[in-house]
């Protein structure tokens, strides 16, 4: 995934930069989990979205509309995660900050 895949890689950059900054911040216990949990779902989904990706390619070559579709909806799934991420830092950090 690291070595093929951008959205992973910028992913990861953010989350190093995310732990550098709940460090700094000194975040409880429970803030910590929440960040662990749903970071740990962002690259998971990501690592599906490369999985199906890679079988959808190999299933079919040519373009396919389901196999467009098969592929969108993954990368939605990662996009939604994504988006409850960011969520979950903005109330974590804006009791902070």
């Amino acid at each position: 995934m690291w070595q093929t895949q951008r959205n992973a890689r910028v992913q990861l950059a953010i989350l190093v930069m995310a732990i550098f900054g709940g460090w700094l911040l000194n975040l409880s216990a429970s803030e910590w989990l929440a960040f662990a949990v749903i970071s740990t779902l962002v690259l998971a989904l990501e690592a599906m979205n490369t999985a199906l990706e890679a079988l959808v390619d190999l299933a079919s070559p040519d373009i396919h509309p389901l196999a467009k579709r098969a592929k969108d909806t993954a990368a939605g799934a990662v996009l939604i995660a994504a988006i409850g991420a960011i969520v979950i830092a903005a109330i974590i950090l804006s009791s902070r900050l």
